[in-house]
């Protein structure tokens, strides 16, 4: 994928998969600390700890019909080229928060992208949906609720 906000479609994607009725896409941009983190929390039916395990596997899916699951281990693979992490943190019945961590200075590091046409491609295309985005760079915040 060319930038941030593929992935983050992506992996949004899986949240509506796991019926999420909240998604909150929550960007934190630390200069000073030389890092970019991109958490997606959900409301959706979460996995268990087998399943959590084996999430980071290319070839590990829970959609029917395919033999590989590429989102998640892409979106570990960006990070980590960068000197990144990625968390992912699930309870089953609860939902789940991937957190992925990079370093902005790193010559890997990929652009965000246009993250206001994946927002608003979302919200047309799931509008029965709660998306909740926030953008934090220093003091400045930028929040947006489709609920409201």
């Amino acid at each position: 994928m060319q930038d941030i906000s593929l992935h983050i479609l992506d992996i949004v994607e899986n949240s509506i998969r796991a019926d999420a009725r909240t998604i909150h896409i929550e960007i934190g941009e630390y200069p000073g600390e030389d890092r970019l983190r991109v958490c997606i929390r959900d409301d959706g039916s979460g996995m268990d700890s087998e399943t959590a395990g084996k999430a980071l596997d290319p070839f590990f899916t829970t959609k029917t019909g395919k033999k590989v699951g590429l989102g998640l281990s892409l979106l570990q693979q960006a990070a980590e080229q960068t000197g990144g992490t990625l968390t992912i943190d699930s309870k089953e019945g609860e939902g789940t928060c991937i957190t992925a961590v990079f370093v902005l200075s790193h010559p890997d590091m990929k652009p965000l992208g246009n993250i206001f046409e994946t927002m608003a491609a979302l919200i047309a295309g799931y509008p029965f949906l709660r998306f909740i985005y926030d953008y934090k760079k220093g003091d400045d915040v930028f929040h947006f609720d489709s609920s409201k």
